[in-house]
């Protein structure tokens, strides 16, 4: 989790569209660590006293004039979010208003300073060798772009303190300011600080956490509008009045539009269903108890029963691919990522859902050589049954033909085509896949040159 809690006016938009169009579609998690860093990401380090009485530094900003507005709606809004949300307001909370300018500033420098140039570069070829972003997709540039004309807000639970975008409509804000404070209750009775510096190579836990306190937040912001027929109307002709800023949103590729809304959507149905079982004590109870997994987001009777994800560890295999390789990166997807990786091609939702839905656990590893930039990626999946294995086999092979249209399956009589599939894709490498039991191994990029037998030995022999 990051220091920041970020939020987006398309969440609100999407909020009040949920219950007409059903449930939410997912994205990918591998990116989704990324996205919650470049929007979530810690505040930098505020100045010390002597910097700011230091002469050469430039005199201070002039207070924004929207902050007095924020300021005083933020004790009466506090105090009745802490009824609805059945906290108890520990200490005030300081609050203002920020330009574009400065919110910009604040993602570029949080995105510096939680993601470094190697591991933005590992996302971006992930997403591509996954053909989820074009393959000339500049990820940085556009995701600052996105999360500037998105958000709506922040809570800094370093500082305590939290901002509202000043372009955000006079009769809108209360309810982005009611979701920002939720945060700071819970960063007072929880302590938000705690889930900073995530272990690296568990982004799909680090998603499902984000979903709790989303989702918790958004639930808590619908019950604080739908408390007075007033604000409904206000949110509603906020939302029509800013619904013209939505070009980066709409015209982003589908894995980060649905990675930036997730912790919201779905988020928030997971909350409503822990809060319908046992009420704000359960919601409150599951900070301590967090969910583990995406797939215990999107099927909270998972979380009830405390059904972990499988626990798998890939060996290096780059010895094996040759000189020049070197691991980029080393991750777990879940059930939503690979919902999110089949259905960009098969475009069958309730398919992809259900080929994904037996998910048990998994690991991915990305490679790539330092001299032709060419990728291999590695995925080892566990399933619940060899029937759940073989549903996502089978989706899968489905999606690998539609992701790589020339390619060339190899049909020999030695390739059984119901456990093993072999794709040449030309430039792009071989395609491997293999089922075995309850797993199936994915290899995609895989030189030419490259033993296919003992790379699939490697990987698939794990325990």
């Amino acid at each position: 989790m990051s220091r920041v809690s970020a939020d987006y006016k398309s969440e609100r938009f999407e909020m009040s569209k949920r219950n007409k169009s059903g449930r939410a579609r997912a994205g990918v998690a591998l990116l989704a660590a990324f996205v919650f860093t470049a929007g979530l990401s810690p505040a930098g380090a505020p100045r010390s006293a002597a910097q700011v009485a230091a002469p050469q530094m430039p005199p201070a900003a002039a207070v924004n004039p929207r902050s007095a507005s924020v300021a005083s709606a933020t004790a009466e809004v506090l105090k009745e979010t802490g009824e609805i949300r059945q906290l108890e307001v520990l200490r005030a909370v300081k609050s203002g208003a920020q330009s574009r300018a400065e919110i910009e500033r604040m993602l570029v420098r949080n995105l510096d300073a939680q993601t470094t140039p190697a591991e933005l570069h590992a996302s971006e070829l992930a997403l591509k060798k996954l053909g989820l972003v074009p393959a000339d997709f500049a990820m940085r540039s556009f995701l600052i772009e996105l999360l500037t004309e998105q958000v709506a807000g922040y809570y800094d639970p370093k500082t305590q303190e939290f901002y509202l975008a000043d372009w955000i409509d006079l009769d809108g804000q209360q309810p982005v300011i009611a979701h920002e404070l939720t945060h700071a209750l819970q960063d007072q009775h929880f302590n938000l600080r705690r889930f900073e510096d995530w272990p690296k190579g568990d982004s799909d836990a680090e998603l499902a956490a984000h979903a709790l306190v989303e989702g918790d937040a958004t639930l808590v912001m619908t019950f604080y509008v739908m408390r007075d027929l007033k604000r409904v109307a206000a949110m509603m002709k906020s939302m029509n009045a800013s619904g013209s800023a939505s070009e980066k949103i709409e015209r982003a590729p589908r894995v980060l539009r649905d990675s930036l809304l997730f912790p919201y959507k779905q988020g928030m149905e997971w909350t409503s269903q822990v809060y319908r079982r046992g009420g704000w004590p359960l919601v409150s109870e599951a900070y301590k108890s967090l969910p583990q997994s995406t797939e215990q987001i999107l099927h909270a009777e998972k979380y009830f029963a405390r059904e972990v994800p499988v626990k798998i560890n890939l060996p290096d295999v780059a010895v094996l691919l040759g000189k020049g390789w070197a691991r980029l990166d080393y991750d777990v997807n879940g059930e939503w990522s690979y919902f999110q990786i089949l259905d960009e091609f098969l475009r069958t939702e309730k398919e992809s859902q259900k080929a994904a839905e037996g998910w048990g656990g998994d690991r991915f590893a990305l490679y790539e050589h330092r001299a032709t930039r060419q990728v291999l990626l590695a995925q080892l999946t566990a399933w619940d049954t060899e029937q759940d294995a073989a549903e996502f086999f089978d989706a899968y092979v489905k999606r690998t033909e539609r992701r790589y249209k020339n390619a060339v399956a190899d049909t020999r009589a030695s390739v059984p085509v119901a456990t093993r599939r072999v794709w040449n894709t030309a430039a792009d490498g071989l395609v491997v896949m293999e089922r075995q039991g309850a797993r199936v191994c994915i290899l995609e990029g895989v030189p030419q040159k490259a033993d296919m037998g003992a790379l699939l030995k490697k990987v698939m022999a794990t325990p």
